[in-house]
């Protein structure tokens, strides 16, 4: 069996509508399916049925445990650092950013939703620019997404699920 990527997530919410607010807001998702304890939502530019589900547990459920047994977080990946840096201005004022990593590969945010679920908006190196910041997975170092903007540009397309090098035959 070959994983090609995630094709959508499912999370438990404590307000359907609250959350659906937050996700049209942050990420620019549409509403497909909307009820009172259920939501179907979509990326924008995204084929799938769905990309994000959110079903309701209601507004007395237990916060999410830190470090315990469960989900840590989903990471969506855009296909500019423009649309990272458009991402990160948003989420910043939302109040909803909690961080920003450089993992050499990837160019990662981190947000959490008003449930207090973290997710991971990221940008991965093209495969054919890995020479430029190494091919180690070793160690992680804040993220200067200025210098990454003017090292690799704006408008350059992201590795799109190369972040990497994959041995020949895969």
């Amino acid at each position: 069996m070959t994983v090609r990527r995630l094709n959508h997530a499912v999370l438990y919410v404590r307000d359907v509508a609250r959350s659906v607010d937050f996700y049209r807001e942050a990420l620019g998702f549409t509403v497909l399916h909307q009820q009172a304890t259920a939501a179907f939502l979509r990326a924008s530019g995204s084929t799938n049925d769905h990309d994000l589900g959110l079903f309701s547990v209601g507004p007395d459920a237990p916060e999410p445990a830190a470090h315990a047994p469960g989900l840590y977080h989903l990471a969506w990946e855009v296909e500019t650092l423009a649309e990272l840096a458009d991402v990160r201005e948003v989420l910043q004022s939302m109040g909803a950013l909690v961080g920003q990593s450089d993992h050499t590969t990837t160019k990662s945010l981190y947000a959490k939703d008003p449930d207090g679920l973290e997710f991971e908006v990221c940008w991965i190196v093209p495969a054919d620019r890995l020479s430029e910041v190494g091919s180690s997975m070793a160690g992680v170092k804040a993220l200067d997404l200025d210098a990454e903007l003017a090292r690799f540009g704006a408008d350059t397309v992201g590795g799109l699920g190369v972040s990497w090098p994959v041995a020949a035959g895969g």
